[in-house]
């Protein structure tokens, strides 16, 4: 079961990194650089795409005045559940 949650989770971090929007999709790499907000955002549903969810996530951290997010959780399948951490 992690295996696949590490590979969804891989999949869904390398089709995020492709579309634009206000707050950035970063790597644990370059989270290092930044402040986290320490809040996080959540959103689940079904259907959609990798490109949906991403553009859900930065709508959310756009709304919380966070610059930047990182996904820390992500599920998919029939349903999916997305995580994400927040930085300044």
């Amino acid at each position: 079961m992690k295996i696949k949650t590490t590979i969804a989770t891989a999949t869904l971090l390398s089709l995020f990194a492709f579309g634009a929007s206000a707050a950035q999709l970063v790597t644990e790499q370059q989270a290092q650089n930044l402040q986290p907000t320490g809040s996080t955002i959540s959103i689940s549903g079904t259907g959609g795409s990798p490109m949906d969810y991403r553009a859900e996530l930065s709508q959310k951290a756009d709304e919380q005045g966070a610059s930047a997010y990182k996904v820390i959780e992500a599920k998919t399948g029939d349903s999916y559940h997305v995580t994400a951490e927040l930085y300044k």
